[in-house]
């Protein structure tokens, strides 16, 4: 018995640090839902993920790897609880393509379904992966909810980055996308209120592959993270004294 532990603790440790193992640990946690930049925060699990992840990082390891893919998705789980709960503030997130309706008219049926096919697939799973909730397709657009707004952003911009690679008899589309943070009203799955028109009249005023963001849902996130412009913005039904800025998470500007 003596002479079987160290034994079945070296399989342990070489299947920990076998490749195709971490190989595959890894591409568990880069599917599974919720964002895999944590440690962020000062939340109890992002204490955890740095815990982990800071666990013998002189090697690659597969249990390192599915921890934090744990933790990840138990903080995707959280943020779906606090998006459910109804007068919860949420980020609202609208999203629609440009010049759409110009391209729809001469490419017929069958492309136009392919085309809003592809891009609520893609857009739908950028919203999951940062712990969204899609609320409706609108047409050529989405409406999506976070409980935070940085989740909101990083779907945003790879949902723009996604649909920008789509390519259909050599149109390529563009998404638009803006959002407002508030506390609307819950109706079933729906949301109603002040804060859902003011997130779509900030979406309606960006240009293809931007992410506007207005000043309420900005001032929950660390600034630091991204690069923002300040964007003239006056609409019908918003605020005349709302502040809008254009974001890009850094590392991603041009």
């Amino acid at each position: 018995m003596n002479e079987e532990r160290p034994r079945l603790r070296r399989f342990l440790r070489d299947a920990d640090r076998n490749g195709a193992m971490v190989r595959t640990a890894r591409t568990v946690r880069r599917l599974a839902p919720g964002s895999e930049q944590l440690m962020g925060g000062a939340r109890a699990s992002d204490r955890v993920a740095r815990l982990i992840a800071e666990a013998g990082t002189d090697q690659p390891s597969a249990t390192r790897e599915l921890g934090l893919a744990a933790v990840q998705v138990w903080q995707s789980l959280s943020r779906s609880r606090a998006v459910a709960a109804n007068g919860a503030e949420v980020t609202i997130l609208f999203t629609d393509l440009v010049g759409f309706s110009s391209w729809a008219l001469h490419a017929g049926d069958d492309h136009v379904l392919r085309l809003l096919r592809e891009v609520g697939d893609v857009s739908r799973a950028a919203v999951q992966r940062h712990g969204g909730t899609v609320v409706k397709f609108l047409g050529d657009g989405m409406m999506a909810v976070f409980a935070d707004t940085p989740e909101a952003i990083s779907a945003a911009y790879e949902a723009c980055t996604a649909v920008s690679a789509i390519t259909l008899d050599g149109y390529r589309p563009q998404l638009r996308t803006g959002m407002h943070a508030g506390r609307p009203k819950r109706v079933g799955r729906d949301y109603l209120g002040v804060d859902v028109n003011v997130a779509a009249r900030v979406a309606d005023a960006a240009s293809g592959g931007e992410i506007l963001v207005s000043g309420p849902a900005l001032s929950t996130v660390d600034s630091d993270r991204y690069v923002v412009r300040r964007r003239r913005f006056r609409a019908k039904g918003a605020p005349r004294d709302l502040e809008v800025y254009s974001v890009v998470p850094r590392g991603h500007s041009s």
